[in-house]
């Protein structure tokens, strides 16, 4: 069984290829009000969790016989960390957390992020994608992002990072330590497959692979 798992959030999500190709062969958990995306994705969800407080009725009926997680409004939780703990419970190693950017509340995008990247922490692989933008936790060590060429990519700095190597880029950087805060990193273009190395702190990769006004 597949321990790659898609967790459908509120936010924002537009169906593209890269998308499909992300939640390609994963199981797919909704939460909350997330299920509205699962039509559109043409996914029949396995587990629908959450309080329910923003699920269109309408919803209810379509997906009656997917099982369902109640927990109630007041808890220490948000439904989508419900849904992604319980991921994690049934055996993710990989998640994709689908409509985690964008929409009407930005404090939940914003947690989404710090959130991936305690995830990441613990050892788990994420992607936070809203179908036309993707951002992937940056811990110490290396990333490859696959991009077409031209395409726009940020490194969001949550911290200091050690001797940050950029390469396959418009503009590289060999080793340079960035100091958290001045937006350095911001707006660059992607010569195709962008190779990322940092030997110390914690970003943020936000990925634009359908924009190229930066060419």
């Amino acid at each position: 069984m597949s321990d790659s798992f898609t967790i459908l959030l509120g936010g924002e999500l537009e169906k593209t290829e890269r998308l499909m190709a992300a939640m390609a062969g994963s199981r797919v958990i909704a939460a909350d009000g997330g299920m509205r995306h699962a039509e559109a994705l043409g996914v029949v969800p396995e587990l629908w969790v959450g309080d329910f407080d923003s699920a269109d009725p309408a919803l209810f009926e379509r997906y009656a016989t997917v099982p369902r997680q109640t927990f109630p409004r007041e808890k220490d939780a948000t439904d989508g960390q419900l849904g992604v703990e319980t991921a994690i419970a049934l055996g993710a190693k990989r998640l994709v957390l689908a409509g985690a950017l964008g929409g009407t509340r930005s404090d939940h995008a914003l947690q989404h992020v710090v959130y991936a990247v305690h995830l990441a922490e613990r050892g788990l692989d994420v992607l936070l994608t809203s179908g036309e933008e993707e951002m992937v936790p940056f811990l110490a060590g290396t990333v490859e992002v696959d991009l077409p060429d031209g395409a726009l990519f940020s490194i969001l700095g949550l911290t200091d990072l050690a001797a940050l190597t950029i390469e396959n880029a418009k503009y590289g950087l060999d080793r340079r330590d960035v100091p958290f805060g001045p937006p350095m990193t911001i707006c660059n273009v992607a010569r195709g497959r962008v190779r990322l190395t940092h030997e110390g702190g914690r970003a943020i990769i936000l990925s634009r692979p359908y924009d190229f006004t930066g060419v």
